[in-house]
């Protein structure tokens, strides 16, 4: 039997900063005007996409990761490693920060921590996010934070389309009002909520905040990730890597004509943030177009890409 590319379903998460933007730009049929996120590849009970097309139609990608290990090459871990999303944040997101591994496990009933990264697919004019803190010690970010000094603490950065963020465990950080993000990240659903702009919900009550256990994980004093983009030109390609983690690698593809490449990790995952195509495969081809998320299977092999379209791939990494 040929090995397939395995699309999957979205699902949508509302949230209170949610907006629009995932059906005006993808053409997604989203369940409110405040959805705020999509859940492209996910095995995360919280939220599993479903398989769309071939011999495993209809089965969640959970139940594929535990029959059909084969096809996820053997990954040496006991659930799907990663999940991928597509963020719309039409209002600021409240400041957070995830726990690593070691953290998760013992006060979040197993759970992965979470370490994450953002690719911005687009932003408003003027937009920014919070990455890091200014403050020197725990004890000065402990203070900051009780005193409610968040204009002093948190640390702003402008953001452009196409800019790259790796947000590893313990870094305090939000994404802000306009922007519209793809996020690979460990398979977690875990947030500590540090500060919320004393909003309310539908029902008139503030979100609970998870202070005691922010303080536990933030990193600090806080340093940037670094980031060091590789760009390879190729016949009828642009592919850029982002990082190749202790949790993952990410690279941009971006496709004008035909590109040949070679599926040689565990497994991939792509999502295609832009323009259309087809994906040919032996005699197969698979149309391709913006909002589309497959995984490419184990021992998948040469493939291309043709067409005029950009694309975010990433793999799991031991």
């Amino acid at each position: 039997m040929q090995i397939e590319p395995i699309f999957l379903t979205p699902i949508f998460q509302e949230r209170i900063w949610g907006g629009t933007k995932l059906a005006e730009r993808f053409g997604y049929s989203i369940p409110s005007p405040h959805t705020g996120e999509c859940w492209a590849v996910s095995a995360h009970p919280n939220g599993q996409t479903v398989v769309q097309n071939g011999p495993f139609q209809g089965m969640t990608l959970g139940q594929l990761w535990e029959e059909r290990r084969d096809l996820f090459g053997h990954f040496p871990s006991d659930r799907f490693p990663l999940l991928t999303k597509i963020l719309d944040a039409n209002a600021d997101l409240s400041v957070q920060v995830h726990p690593d591994d070691a953290y998760a496990k013992e006060h979040e009933n197993g759970e992965f921590g979470k370490t994450e990264c953002w690719y911005i697919i687009d932003c408003k004019q003027g937009a920014e996010l919070v990455y890091g803190h200014h403050a020197k010690t725990k004890e000065e970010l402990k203070e900051m934070m009780e005193q409610g000094q968040w204009d002093k603490l948190l640390r702003k950065i402008p953001i452009k389309p196409g800019d790259f963020f790796y947000v590893p465990s313990g870094t305090m950080h939000a994404l802000c009002e306009g922007t519209l993000v793809l996020e690979t990240q460990q398979s977690s659903d875990t947030t500590y909520r540090v500060y919320d702009y004393d909003r309310v919900d539908s029902n008139g009550k503030k979100r609970e905040l998870h202070l005691d256990k922010a303080l536990d994980v933030i990193t600090v004093p806080h340093h940037d990730a670094a980031v060091h983009p590789r760009v390879t030109q190729m016949d009828g390609a642009v592919v850029t890597t982002f990082i190749e983690s202790d949790y993952f690698g990410v690279q941009k593809w971006e496709v004008d004509g035909t590109a040949e490449f070679e599926q040689t990790r565990h497994f991939l995952i792509v999502s295609i943030l832009d323009g259309q195509g087809e994906l040919v495969s032996g005699e197969r081809s698979y149309a391709l177009k913006k909002g589309d998320h497959f995984i490419l299977p184990h021992q998948f092999g040469r493939f291309a890409i043709k067409g005029t379209l950009e694309a975010i791939a990433s793999w799991p990494r031991a």
